[in-house]
């Protein structure tokens, strides 16, 4: 059990990385820095970005339950 919670805790690390690395800058700040104040035809659609939010918070809750999984299984 404490093999497979580490191996989805880093699988959901990663998708959880790139989830909110795919996800549209709302204003100035580090996503303007590096490219993302300019506007793309593919990122207008708000369909594909409520998609995303729902797979991002998703991950995020897997990613939760995995971390606490870990520390009431590691706890000595």
């Amino acid at each position: 059990m404490e093999v497979f919670l580490k191996v989805l805790l880093v699988v959901t690390s990663v998708l959880l990385i790139g989830a909110v690395l795919l996800h549209k800058g709302r204003g100035g700040g580090l996503s303007s820095l590096f490219g993302g104040g300019t506007q793309s035809s593919l990122a207008g659609s708000s369909v594909a970005e409520k998609n995303l939010d729902r797979i991002t918070l998703g991950l995020a809750a897997v990613w939760m339950i995995c971390i606490v999984g870990l520390g009431l299984l590691l706890k000595i």
